[in-house]
């Protein structure tokens, strides 16, 4: 399966969490209502990362991942283009193959997942970057969870 992205939209985004754009304006834009956290005991968790360019093209994909409880924010801070890559959760259970979708954001544009969405590894395109990562941690294994999936590939322009 080949996968083609499409820009980061809030609309296409909407199924599996919210677009956040930096302010164009002097002021504040607030976005607390995409965040959420299903464990009572998790406390915030906020890192900086920094992720090197990835080069390959097509991008290989054979592993997803999933915060069952929190939602996960990743803003920019210096990144050039991003790759999005997000899938459902099947009523079977995993990551929902057949719906995957794939989105390139710039580097104003975050986006917060919401619990439960699967998603591939923060993926950089065109220089190395920076981001800020903010969730929910509680030091269990609900936390986060990996699976691997049937490779599929996307092609990034």
């Amino acid at each position: 399966m080949e996968i083609i992205p499409q820009p980061l939209t809030r609309d296409a985004f909407a199924p599996f969490g919210d677009v956040i754009d930096a302010p164009n304006e002097p002021g504040r834009l607030y976005y607390e209502e995409a965040l959420g956290n299903l464990r009572p005991a998790a406390r915030p968790s906020l890192s900086v990362s920094l992720k090197p360019e990835t080069r390959d093209r097509p991008l290989r994909a054979d592993l997803l991942e999933r915060h069952q409880f929190s939602s996960q924010t990743f803003m920019p801070l210096d990144v050039g283009r991003w790759l999005i890559v997000v899938a459902p959760h099947a009523r079977q259970g995993g990551p929902d193959s057949a719906l995957v979708r794939a989105f390139i954001a710039d580097g104003r544009q975050g986006v917060t997942y919401k619990p439960d969405t699967w998603h591939h590894g923060l993926t950089v395109l065109d220089r190395p970057g920076r981001f800020a990562v903010f969730m929910w941690r509680d030091g269990s294994k609900g936390d986060e969870e990996f699976v691997p999936v049937t490779p599929f590939t996307i092609r990034i322009p």
